[in-house]
């Protein structure tokens, strides 16, 4: 099933409305987690008031959230404010507050893209086509799974009615995603993307403990033009932890399109509890 942008539900839960300089903002029930929001549609919308800034110039390259307290359902605010302009990159800060208090900070550069020498380093995983790939049944899970269509390759979330204390080697996790309904991808979606896995501990330690992102941050390898030839097609996230350690473990991807190129790269800080 397809769905044009204006009446998609991710547009509707990111959508914001400008009045006096500051956007304002509702939760959205489709894409809800177990506590708050799903934190990649949050980050999305964060996004989103830049992106719709007057003032704004160039297409973004790095966006940091930090998730300093949990987004209650309801109305909120955000205001952007551009620190610093250059010949090739802009600086912004962001906030979202909620009953007059701060309680998501972040910051974002948008820059001018030039032609230059290009490389890639990092080699596109060996993976299954999409259309060999079952996908991930999404009964039982918080709201926000059921707007995506998870295709795991390697790394699947554990049975959540079986649950185990199992200690497995690594946490690595390949899936196809796309959202659902389809959606052609820009930089909103893509944003939202890099935060649509599992939490690593989950996928490593097979059973669920408390968590929290305290801090995302998305670096953006491509320019609208790529994201339009990208069109509807799934996307392959490649995900995995590098430490798990007194309460805080990192989260590092990369988001591939079908055909090898490079999309964004991401990392986070999960705050957990045992």
């Amino acid at each position: 099933m397809d769905i044009n942008k204006q009446n998609h539900p991710f547009d509707t839960a990111t959508q914001l409305n400008r009045k006096s300089g500051i956007y304002y903002g509702h939760t959205s029930e489709r894409y809800a987690n177990m506590v708050g929001p799903f934190g990649g549609v949050i980050a999305a919308t964060l996004l989103r008031a830049v992106m719709e800034h007057p003032e704004r110039k160039g297409e973004p390259v790095a966006l940091t959230i930090n998730y300093a307290a949990p987004v209650s359902d309801g109305d909120f605010n955000i205001k952007a404010t551009p620190a610093r302009t250059n010949r090739s990159t802009q600086h912004w800060f962001i906030k979202l507050c909620q009953d007059k208090g701060i309680i998501i900070t972040g910051t974002a550069v948008f820059a001018i893209r030039r032609e230059t020498w290009s490389s890639t380093e990092m080699k596109f995983p060996h993976v299954p086509n999409v259309e060999e790939v079952k996908s991930f049944p999404s009964e039982g899970m918080p709201p926000w799974v059921h707007n995506y269509d998870m295709k795991f390759v390697q790394g699947p979330l554990l049975a959540i009615s079986q649950p185990s204390t199992k200690d497995t080697s690594d946490s690595v996790t390949l899936q196809w995603i796309r959202d659902e309904p389809r959606r052609p991808i820009d930089f909103l979606s893509l944003a939202a993307m890099c935060d649509a896995f599992f939490p690593r501990i989950y996928v490593r330690r097979k059973q669920m403990v408390p968590i929290g992102t305290v801090s995302l941050t998305i670096y953006f390898h491509i320019d609208s033009e790529a994201l339009t030839e990208h069109g509807y097609k799934e996307v392959l996230g490649h995900a995995r932890a590098l430490q798990f350690r007194d309460g805080f473990f990192d989260q590092t991807a990369e988001m591939w399109s079908p055909e090898g190129e490079l999309l964004a790269t991401t990392s986070q800080l999960v705050y957990y509890k045992e």
